[in-house]
């Protein structure tokens, strides 16, 4: 097995894989979706769906979530065009949101990773309890 680091002569930069490399697309969309709402929210609209869900019940199905974190975390969702956002013409505007394709195709992996948490968190506390008996090096 060959490793390679970024700036080595004969690696491009963003290169499929160099995920050590900032413009590595990998990294660029951990960026983006690496969030706790993001999953969230994803989880919450991909249970809903085909359907809409409106912001208040976005939040109320979402514990401990802020209205600032929730709007903040449906921009940039909107703005990645993985959640598609509905207005109606009312007063106050009523405002919906719907996971689009590519939202949905997002489940899939963070719906993997829930698994492995819910498998294999207890484990990891195991570890995290034994480090903090034991005493410091």
């Amino acid at each position: 097995m060959t490793t390679s680091r970024p700036g080595e002569p004969g690696r491009r930069p963003g290169k499929r894989g160099d995920l050590l490399d900032p413009r590595c697309p990998t990294r660029q969309l951990l960026d983006r979706i690496g969030t706790k709402w993001t999953s969230m929210v994803v989880k919450v609209l991909a249970e809903e769906g085909p359907g809409e869900l409106r912001f208040a019940e976005l939040r109320r199905r979402i514990p401990g979530i802020s209205q600032k974190m929730l709007s903040v975390t449906l921009q940039s969702l909107v703005r990645d065009g993985l959640v598609a956002r509905r207005v109606e013409p009312t007063v106050p505007p009523a405002v919906h949101y719907l996971l689009t394709e590519l939202g949905l195709s997002l489940e899939v992996p963070l719906s993997a990773l829930r698994v492995w948490a819910e498998t294999h968190m207890p484990e990891i506390d195991r570890n995290n309890q034994l480090a903090d008996e034991s005493p410091p090096h």
